[in-house]
């Protein structure tokens, strides 16, 4: 059931980064504390001058409760404000791709991986506390090779979240439509999906053609 208004677990991250900065030594101990050992999961962020955000999705990841080893990696595409400090000052791993680009990147982070899965994340985007379970739940069945997730918009400035509500619901008949008589993989976005590394490196990772989307074509 999509939210009509912004629900709790969103809005407690929901702030700018001048908010963040008494907090993070407690993000900082969050993550550590999400990697029990060698890592399950792998979560790959790319990562363009994103400043304004990136601590508002690493918040959100640190809340995750699930009891999976988790690895966040974000990867800085050649950014030119702070986005690598802070990565680094929230102690989550953080490496560089000087190809520009997002597949570049997205390939980065997957070589960099030591998780069983990757999940796709964006670096501007909060995740709920469940997320990492609920896209791991169809990939314990190895018949699935991916899977992707549903999302909703947050509200900028004067617009309303029963907007964004309206646009959701025929998106999700956009999607029924693909997956039922088209191309389910045109539903599959980059930061909010999941497979196994192994079967992601067998395919040569994010190589897709122009025009296409890369998680998708993945």
């Amino acid at each position: 059931m999509r939210p009509l208004s912004i629900p709790t677990h969103v809005l407690e991250h929901k702030h700018d980064k001048q908010y963040f900065t008494d907090k993070i030594d407690s993000i900082r101990n969050r993550i550590i504390s999400l990697r029990k050992g060698q890592p399950e999961v792998s979560v790959v962020i790319p990562a363009f001058n994103e400043e304004e955000n990136i601590l508002q999705t690493l918040s959100s990841l640190a809340a995750s409760t699930s009891h999976k080893s988790i690895e966040i990696i974000v990867v800085n595409n050649n950014s030119t404000d702070r986005t690598e400090q802070m990565v680094k000052d929230c102690g989550a791993t953080c490496i560089l791709e000087t190809q520009q680009g997002i597949t570049p990147a997205r390939n980065a982070g997957l070589r960099a991986a030591t998780g069983k899965y990757i999940l796709n994340a964006d670096a501007d985007t909060i995740y709920p506390p469940q997320w990492v379970d609920l896209m791991l739940a169809p990939l314990y069945d190895e018949r699935n090779a991916m899977v992707y997730g549903t999302f909703s918009f947050i509200p900028t400035a004067n617009t309303s979240r029963f907007i964004y509500f309206g646009y959701e619901h025929i998106s999700d008949i956009s999607k029924w439509v693909n997956k039922k008589f088209r191309e389910e993989a045109v539903n599959i976005y980059g930061f909010n999906s999941a497979f196994r590394r192994e079967e992601g490196l067998k395919v040569g990772g994010f190589d897709h053609p122009e025009g296409t989307n890369e998680d998708g074509w993945l």
